[in-house]
């Protein structure tokens, strides 16, 4: 025979009006976190089945290299000799140079960018991130070391916390007419990589501020006041015991801008990107050049082959193609700044 149960476990086994309540909102919050990644992975499940198709092939070499190390192209699609015929601008001049007269009266369709590849626009991105996060790590992390280690607090310290914080929640579309209006107009540096570099730099400056801080308050007092008592600099003792502890915060926070910086179209479009342009940046005369040169850039692109030209049958391929490069690339990127993370954190430990 069981022995009998206690008060206290009948109580509380007993189901009382708080505990179903606690375990409806249990239930809640845990669909509401599968629902959005079941969302996700559709979203890029539909991406890398469509466009894994564009980039990668089912015979040697297994990749699309045309349509990763080409430019854009306008597509030419025509009847010849009872065949239907595909070309992008460059195979259509020199077949319409061999053919010639055999072309008379024949009717060709065009399709703008339906054709080429997209290695301009990788270029650009990569480009313009790098730069971006660079400028932007570097304005980020001397904020932050002032209002963690020399700032003293007052009125003005928390205004201008205030004033990070609300700027982290401004539109990029705010950013973009400010980087074009002051970089790209004031300052006449022209749709170009260096006002595209400061004005998305600008864009994720308040979320590197407030991630640094974090990481630099984080590391315990004990480290600032050791090197202080062995007679070290206030700098000396930031530079040594306290910035390389949290670098691993820092760069959690550069993760996070690579996605923000690499996806945001607008302050792209007004300050740093073409619709089409032939030549790469470094493809200049003077070296000092290289920082006034417009790029393409795959989330322009993207828009413009999703919103500003006919649909059809053609540009589907490009469509899902360039999206699923870009996600690799964003993907590559903040993975790099990941594995540096994961090795700071392995050597600086405490």
């Amino acid at each position: 025979m069981s022995p009998p149960a206690t008060t206290a476990g009948m109580i509380y086994a007993r189901p009382t009006p708080a505990k179903r309540a606690e375990r409806a909102v249990f239930w809640l919050l845990r669909l509401s976190t599968y629902f959005v990644l079941a969302c996700a992975a559709c979203i890029f499940l539909d991406i890398g089945l469509k466009g894994g198709a564009v980039v990668f092939r089912k015979e040697a070499p297994f990749i699309n290299v045309p349509f990763l190390t080409r430019a854009p192209e306008t597509l030419n699609v025509l009847e010849f000799e009872g065949r239907k015929l595909t070309l992008g601008d460059a195979a259509f001049r020199k077949f319409r140079a061999e053919h010639e007269a055999a072309l008379k009266g024949v009717r060709v369709e065009t399709y703008v960018y339906s054709a080429g590849g997209i290695f301009p626009n990788i270029v650009g991105t990569v480009l313009l991130v790098a730069g971006s996060i660079f400028i932007a790590l570097v304005l980020g992390v001397l904020s932050a070391i002032y209002l963690s280690e020399y700032a003293t607090e007052g009125p003005f310290i928390r205004f201008l916390r205030l004033a990070i914080v609300n700027l982290a929640g401004v539109p990029s579309i705010v950013f973009g007419l400010f980087g074009f209006g002051l970089f790209v107009i004031a300052f006449d540096f022209g749709v170009s990589l260096l006002a595209g570099w400061l004005t998305l730099a600008l864009m994720v400056l308040p979320i590197i501020i407030t991630a640094s801080e974090e990481a630099l308050k984080a590391v315990p007092k004990g480290y600032r006041e050791g090197s202080l008592a062995l007679g070290a600099t206030k700098l000396q003792a930031i530079t040594t015991n306290v910035l390389p502890y949290a670098l691993p915060g820092i760069l959690t926070s550069s993760v996070l801008s690579i996605a923000r910086v690499a996806g945001e179209t607008a302050p792209i479009m007004f300050t740093a990107a073409f619709v089409v342009r032939d030549e790469l940046p470094w493809q200049v005369q003077q070296w000092t050049d290289f920082f006034f040169q417009g790029v393409m850039a795959l989330p322009y692109h993207i828009y413009v082959v999703a919103s500003k030209i006919p649909q059809n049958e053609y540009t589907r391929d490009v469509q899902y193609g360039t999206a699923f490069v870009f996600l690799f690339t964003v993907a590559a990127i903040a993975m790099t700044a990941v594995v540096l993370r994961l090795r700071l954190r392995r050597k600086y430990k405490w």
